[in-house]
């Protein structure tokens, strides 16, 4: 599982996330990160919002209910034997 670390868009502290899962819906990207490796443990679904001119991606939460639905099951799917809790 890949480690990767997060930087808080008001500069101030980081974090660091395991990337369980990556995917593409209509043209977004997704990850599903976790701060542990353990069973039970709590996950975020991470949204890439386009910025223009840079390299970095930048990930914000997903809140919305139907779309955190949504992108949780495509998840679901792609980690047969995962299930997402919300």
């Amino acid at each position: 599982m890949e480690k990767v670390r997060f930087t808080f868009s008001d500069g101030n502290g980081e974090d660091e996330f395991f990337v369980l899962e990556e995917t593409k819906i209509g043209g977004t990207a997704y990850i599903l990160v976790t701060d542990s490796q353990d069973d039970d443990a709590e996950c975020l679904i991470l949204k890439e919002i386009p910025q223009e001119g840079t390299k970095e991606s930048v990930y914000e939460i997903v809140e919305d209910e139907t779309e955190l639905l949504a992108v949780s099951k495509v998840f679901e799917e792609l980690l047969e034997d995962v299930s997402i809790e919300m």
